[in-house]
């Protein structure tokens, strides 16, 4: 076969064999085929899709480039889940999600990413934590999956080698927003974790990833077909982002929070029923529970016990992390310099915010990355964010703001209320949940 002649087939509208695909992924990962061929490829799917059946096989080519883990030897006493997120602003589910379903019999090799753009990355909250080691040894991932059933971790390079490369062509080509490409490529990584099951949380709303809710439901009933179709058990849960999901943005301030509701201190509002929905859809896809009612009840029990915050602080300090984070995390994450409300200059109500705007403030006071190589300080960001429906007078706090400096804080500040709509009517917060997408339902 000749990549230029896979190239000429999907250029023209065809649909490419199982074999051309493997063919093309293969020699994407080991270099055979040069960049200007990957490009063109990209951009010949980016116009004209691809069926199922080649969404499958670039999914399977992207996870068998490189390294497949195999769990069948680790005498694991239950099945191996795991979750992913399109991200947001405020979502710090995982650091909560993969410790509290590990505490009911799963284990979770969570392979996360960093923040880019406006959204937040579970690694950059996680290295808030002083000594956490994003980056061990292959035997201590193993180890900690196995007897503490939660690792989160950053992708190492064994794995869908081939991702990597056709990404970073995708970014400077202008490909990326191409629903088969994003699938292989989150689906790609996933499965290459040898998971039994998978939980996806597609966000709809101002700070989600894609551009509108048509376009979070098809990339959320791609996934659960593909993911399916290449034998991992996939469901999606469409949720909200719409507003800031937690109480607060930024990485340090996001741990507090994660703690606090391991702790059993947070027991509702957005941050707990998205959490809490993404948990029992785990427990039912890796089959540790019966329904959802009986799902909600090994949840509650697994925080009421305090298992879900001991295998978060066990998670931690195997990870070279303080062995006491979960009583001394208040002066062990750093913390800013500047810590003031900003105040509203107008009363009325929340009815609407720019979420990704929101996002951006947290990036301008440090916080998140512009490009890829900035340096991020751990310990900037925002808290006790109003949300939408809350009632706002003249003076009062529309959030804190953690800043390097005074006049971080007022830049900040002014971005803050242009990015919160007030309105003279209360408006009804949005549901969190807007739907649950399983197989039956995507075929």
């Amino acid at each position: 076969m000749l990549p230029q002649e896979i190239i000429r087939h999907k250029r023209d509208g065809l649909a490419l064999s199982t074999e051309e695909v493997a063919f093309f992924v293969k020699g994407i990962a080991d270099g055979s085929i040069g960049e200007a061929q990957i490009g063109a490829f990209a951009m010949a799917v980016y116009f004209n899709d691809m069926n199922d059946e080649e969404r499958i096989g670039l999914t399977l080519g992207i996870r068998d480039s490189g390294e497949v883990l195999d769990w069948s030897g680790m005498g694991l006493n239950g099945p191996v889940v795991d979750k992913h997120s399109t991200g947001g602003v405020g979502d710090l589910v995982s650091l909560v999600l993969g410790p509290w379903v590990a505490a009911c019999g799963a284990h979770v090799p969570m392979i996360s990413g960093r923040g880019l753009g406006h959204t937040g990355g579970t690694l950059d909250k996680l290295e808030s934590i002083p000594g956490y080691n994003i980056v061990p040894s292959n035997a201590d991932f193993r180890r900690l999956v196995r007897d503490v059933g939660v690792a989160i971790i950053g992708q190492t390079g064994s794995l869908a080698t081939a991702d990597k490369r056709l990404y970073g062509v995708r970014d400077v080509t202008a490909t990326v927003e191409s629903i088969p490409l994003i699938v292989a490529s989150i689906l790609g990584k996933k499965l290459a974790c040898g998971l039994d099951a998978l939980v996806m949380d597609v966000k709809m709303g101002s700070g989600a990833f894609m551009p509108t809710a048509s376009a979070s439901r098809e990339l959320a009933e791609a996934i659960v077909t593909v993911a399916n179709g290449a034998g991992t058990p996939t469901s999606a849960l469409l949720t909200d982002m719409s507003q800031v999901l937690a109480s607060c943005a930024g990485n340090a301030v996001e741990v507090a929070e994660a703690i606090a509701m391991l702790k059993g201190d947070i027991r509702q509002g957005r941050l707990y029923e998205v959490t809490e929905a993404l948990a029992v859809e785990m427990l039912l896809a890796g089959r540790l529970a019966d329904d959802e009612s009986d799902a909600r009840g090994k949840l509650y029990g697994a925080l009421n016990s305090g298992q879900a915050a001991e295998r978060f602080e066990r998670m931690v300090a195997g990870l070279g992390g303080p062995v006491d984070i979960l009583t001394s995390f208040e002066r062990r994450l750093p913390r800013a310099p500047i810590i003031k409300p900003v105040l509203a200059d107008a009363a009325g109500y929340v009815v609407d915010m720019d979420t990704r705007d929101i996002g951006m403030v947290v990036v301008g006071l440090g916080g998140g990355r512009r490009r890829s190589d900035d340096v991020i300080d751990h310990s900037v960001g925002l808290t006790a964010i109003a949300g939408i429906g809350d009632k706002i007078e003249v003076g009062t706090p529309l959030a804190t703001i953690h800043a390097r400096s005074e006049d971080d804080f007022a830049r900040a500040a002014e971005q803050l209320r242009r990015a919160m709509i007030l309105g003279e009517q209360q408006e009804e917060a949005p549901h969190m949940i807007y739907d649950v997408i399983r197989q039956r339902e995507a075929e």
